[in-house]
């Protein structure tokens, strides 16, 4: 055994207290024995045991091991983490299992075998150091707070706002959409309002609507009974019913069709399902989150949304900015997605370089987030070096609209203009700084856009 760990040993027997000192010392940092159990709560405090080994009987009480049971209640009173293992002569099934539910972690017979006790022994310190590193989390949680936005990452202005906004739903649950092109992120939004909702000890389902067929969505969503159609070969709950109490997230809403459209606005209002082969309506109590990357209401406009839907589903509307709008939110992502795929793919890549954060931040990001993490995750694979160069980064793209627009200056000072102010989060005189000129002169040129 490795020689680590400080061991108490309570028992009013010296030959025992002899014989353990001797047996444990070579084998552990350091070793206490005593005969004096009321005097447990001085050394815990004094000496700071990661084992206790605590005799059942002493000499008030030979058989029962009552005093046993008393002193270890002393012990978790003193400190709930205790690690005890019991010794006794006295030894039987019902006492183990009785120390068990007392707390004790262990229970050793006299006489004792070195090979099985030393065998118990580590195993309570190994137990020992894993609930010294739970308590240090927990305590990490309680300084730091829990991680507000697990897995979203961004300091822009826009995606404050997202963050607010998310803090001003914690006590509400309100239907959400989100709204926001692929590749954003609205799935994690969505998380993140369920995570800080009333609802976050229930449940957290999700449909992509955008590939379940019209024929498989009322099964999915309402269930079905056994021999409903011919495959039901039996009953299933749909996603409606088991959400309830919780949070249903349909993602794209904005690709059902209408008359799919017509029966969940019929759940939404009467708050009950049916499944399909059921004349038994079911109750439901589901908080909606929606997204979609269509324009909603140019949809509602054109006859291919329900606008009462669009009511039912939007009491609050969160906007999800484009990737090219969160200016240096680029370079916080990339390092992000290059550090965790250097750790999956085992890749010494640990910074990117000054050419290639330039390049991140000039490109314009049509698949947004997404779009980066599968450049990073490329990028990655095929790079041996320490620091990221921008020749390791492919953003075919942005290589032929430059090719494109390089004979249109007006295209392309229109381009740099708009990166600049992304860059600088809207702020005109940091972009004018960054472009050379004088904020004056951003306005006029800005004003000439605008003609």
């Amino acid at each position: 055994m490795e020689k680590k760990g400080k061991i108490l040993v309570i028992d009013d027997n010296e030959d025992a207290l002899f014989a353990l000192n001797a047996l444990l010392l070579p084998r552990v940092e350091k070793v206490k024995t005593s005969a004096h159990p009321e005097k447990i709560e001085q050394y815990m405090r004094a000496f700071q045991p990661d084992v206790i080994l605590l005799d059942m009987n002493f000499r008030k009480d030979v058989v029962s091991g009552l005093e046993g049971f008393a002193w270890l209640e002393k012990i978790l009173e003193v400190d709930p983490r205790a690690i005890v293992i019991f010794m006794t002569a006295y030894a039987d099934a019902g006492k183990a299992v009785q120390a068990m539910k007392a707390g004790a972690t262990d229970f050793i017979s006299k006489p004792w075998e070195n090979e099985k006790l030393l065998a118990t022994l580590s195993s309570a310190l190994k137990l020992k150091e894993s609930r010294d590193e739970v308590a240090s989390l927990e305590q990490k949680v309680k300084t730091l707070g829990d991680p507000p936005y697990p897995e979203i990452i961004g300091e822009s202005a826009p995606m404050r706002e997202i963050f607010t906004l998310v803090d001003k739903l914690s006590d509400a649950e309100a239907n959400v959409l989100i709204l926001g092109e692929n590749g954003t992120g609205k799935d994690l939004i969505a998380r993140s309002i369920f995570y800080h909702s009333p609802r976050s000890k229930g449940i957290f389902t999700t449909i992509d609507l955008g590939t379940i067929p019209d024929a498989l969505f009322e099964s999915e969503l309402f269930g079905h009974e056994k021999g409903a159609f011919t495959d039901a070969r039996r009953e299933k709950p749909g996603r409606l019913e088991v959400a309830s109490g919780g949070t249903l997230f349909l993602d794209e809403i904005g690709n059902l069709s209408l008359p799919m459209q017509a029966k969940l606005l019929a759940v939404i209002e009467k708050r009950q399902i049916s499944r399909l082969g059921s004349t038994r309506d079911i109750p439901i109590d589901v908080r909606l989150i929606c997204a979609t990357n269509l324009d909603i209401r140019e949809a509602v406009e054109r006859g291919a949304f329900r606008q009462d839907l669009l009511y039912r589903v939007n009491t609050i509307e969160v906007h999800v900015p484009p990737l090219r709008e969160r200016g240096e939110d680029v370079l916080l992502l990339a390092e992000h997605f290059l550090q965790r795929f250097a750790r999956k793919y085992k890749k010494q890549a640990r910074a990117l370089s000054r050419e290639a954060r330039e390049k991140l931040m000039a490109y314009p990001w049509p698949g947004n987030v997404r779009e980066l993490q599968n450049v990073m995750e490329r990028a990655v694979i095929l790079s041996s070096d320490v620091e990221m160069k921008a020749g390791n980064i492919t953003l075919q793209t942005f290589e032929r609209r430059r090719d494109e627009e390089q004979f249109n200056l007006e295209a392309i000072e229109r381009d740099v203009i708009e990166r600049a102010i992304r860059r600088c989060d809207g702020n005109m005189s940091k972009a004018a700084a960054l472009l050379g000129i004088t904020r004056y002169a951003l306005y006029r040129k800005l004003r000439r856009e605008s003609r």
